[in-house]
């Protein structure tokens, strides 16, 4: 049985419930079902952001999507999952920033200041942010998506616009290119 065929269990038919209703308010225009839907997305967004466009830009560009969220809202039909149409725009939102600011990468610092010592985590985590940076921005998203996001195949495909099959395929290029990078930058074979 894949997940639409799933029967929702009662907090996750509850959850889905109050999400409706907090979206048929954002497609009303109420104020305070668009402060809810705000509340209940901004972070997962804010995150995804980070990891396409950078810290520096992550918070505009998180802002630029909520615009575009509450600009838009009235063509969300709810035939797909709400959260597949809003990664939907978060991604393009995050496309269009790094079109129009034409960043093809971002360099991360080759040494640290002196005298400062980093612990390993903090270390391998700039690693893999500087890699994820050096992705194509459609590679990313995928990788982002499915690792740290959790979402299945076909959330994938229909956040993106894609077939499932193509998702298997880009998110195992994303991978080669994501190894490939962390090895330029200096961790590992």
């Amino acid at each position: 049985m894949d997940d639409a065929s799933k029967p929702l269990e009662p907090a996750e038919r509850e959850g889905f419930e109050r999400l409706a209703q907090v979206v048929a308010g954002c497609q009303r225009g109420e104020r305070t079902a668009q402060e809810r839907l705000y509340e209940m997305f901004h972070r997962r967004v804010y995150r995804l952001m980070v990891r396409m466009v950078g810290q520096q830009d992550a918070a505009d560009v998180t802002q630029e999507v909520f615009l575009q969220v509450f600009r838009t809202i009235a063509q969300y039909s709810g035939s797909a999952r709400f959260e597949t149409w809003l990664y939907r725009l978060a991604v393009n939102q995050s496309y269009q920033h790094l079109r129009r600011a034409r960043r093809r990468r971002f360099e991360p610092l080759v040494a640290d200041p002196a005298g400062q010592t980093r612990s390993s985590a903090m270390e391998s985590r700039e690693l893999v942010e500087g890699a994820l940076a050096r992705l194509d921005p459609e590679l990313r998203a995928i990788c982002l998506l499915r690792e740290v996001d959790g979402f299945s195949y076909r959330q994938i495909a229909e956040t993106l616009g894609i077939r499932e099959g193509t998702v298997g395929s880009r998110l195992n290029r994303a991978r080669r290119e994501l190894k490939k990078r962390l090895v330029e930058l200096g961790g590992g074979p």
